[in-house]
């Protein structure tokens, strides 16, 4: 830490960001302040190597760049110098809580049709449906090249025959107009063999294994019929580590039975875990599922939009600054919502939480590591 620090001012990575500061608060908040600010100055550097890593992963001063958190789309272009597109895969999977092997009937709140656009149409070979995927956003967004990520996103993507998951992901990476590999997959369904193959892909190319943690806590686990508990998230993680490609973890907010201790537990647990990437996603129900009943006889509440911006920034306060934000909210198809109707409009809830942030004057990694009394629970650990 710099022996003179700038009043009102933060430095991060050399640079020095505007931000209020009021040297009367207590002496913990302040200890806590300034070491937080030590750590990101730190941590949201060019490139961090990440502990246990094959290699080195970028980082970049989302910070200087007048950001509120560290936000996906910006990491991607600092990344690879353009903007990076998704296109949705669909490698015919299902989960072992819809066959029978750990239950049936899948998650409650769950119907892949209404958060994947490669579950909603005839399902060709890989390569046919990337290049249908790309031609759709060509369209939709008038691109004329670019660079894009194949993301295999409907069921369990880890869950099958491990010739047929070389196959996939092979003919995928294979594709002239893919740069990485995206693969989403349950905790529980990733044998030591799945990630050999996984580590093998990412020395070629850039590779995203997203685990559905979506809360730690068991008994809303057991409530969602996912069939697996938190030990099989943390085992996952602790196992993937070292194999060279990033591990996201998706968080999902608004159970009905989950308070606000109960999530902020859950994104502590984000930040212990050490882990690359969140995906942060309220609950929302879709016709067909068990959730949509019960929310239609009156029986679960969903989250209001408030409580949800307001729940999200007090999240982002406590994740690590390096810890890329890939998504804020998530939503269905109008024509598969139940509700609430305020989650369709995406940007208007990324617009409101960074608002909220303002107001509070803080930022994401503002609370990581503080307890009670002061102080940074990794101090000086880069990453």
């Amino acid at each position: 830490m710099p022996a003179k620090w700038p009043r009102g001012r933060l430095c991060l990575g050399g640079n020095a960001v505007e931000r209020s500061c009021h040297w009367g608060i207590p002496a913990s908040f302040s200890a806590c302040f300034l070491k937080t600010s030590e750590y990101l100055a730190q941590t949201v550097a060019s490139t961090i190597p990440f502990p246990g890593r094959a290699r080195s992963t970028p980082r970049f001063d989302w910070r200087s760049a007048g950001l509120r958190y560290y936000a996906y789309g910006f990491h991607l272009k600092s990344l690879h110098g353009e903007k990076v597109w998704r296109v949705s895969v669909d490698g015919g999977f299902t989960c072992p809580n819809v066959d029978g092997r750990v239950a049936v009937g899948g998650c409650t709140f769950c119907d892949n049709r209404s958060f994947s656009p490669s579950r909603r149409v005839r399902r060709d070979d890989v390569a046919a449906q990337i290049d249908r995927g790309i031609a759709a956003l060509q369209r939709r967004y008038g691109v004329t090249a670019g660079k894009y990520t194949a993301y295999f996103q409907p069921g369990t993507n880890t869950y099958g025959r491990i010739d047929k998951l070389r196959e996939l992901f092979e003919t995928a990476a294979a594709h002239p107009q893919i740069i990485a590999l995206a693969i989403g997959t349950r905790p529980d369904c990733v044998e030591d063999e799945v990630l050999d193959l996984l580590a093998e892909l990412a020395r070629r190319l850039p590779v995203s294994v997203e685990y559905g943690m979506q809360t730690m806590h068991d008994s809303s686990l057991r409530a969602m019929n996912r069939g697996h508990d938190h030990q099989s998230t943390i085992d996952a993680v602790e196992r993937s580590r070292g194999r060279g490609f990033e591990i996201c973890l998706h968080l999902l907010i608004g159970w009905p039975t989950e308070s606000r201790d109960d999530v902020m537990a859950s994104a502590r647990e984000v930040a212990r875990l050490d882990v690359d990437s969140v995906k942060l996603h309220n609950l929302y129900a879709v016709d067909g599922t068990a959730l949509s009943e019960q929310v239609r006889a009156g029986e679960v509440r969903l989250l209001d939009r408030d409580t949800y911006v307001s729940w999200v920034a007090d999240i982002l306060e406590e994740l690590p600054p390096r810890v890329v934000v890939e998504r804020l909210s998530a939503h269905a198809p109008p024509e598969y919502l139940t509700g609430p109707a305020w989650c369709l409009d995406g940007a208007a809830i990324r617009r409101d939480i960074e608002l909220e942030l303002a107001r509070r004057g803080s930022w994401q990694g503002r609370r990581y590591g503080c307890r009670e009394g002061g102080g940074l629970a990794r101090s000086g650990q880069g990453g």
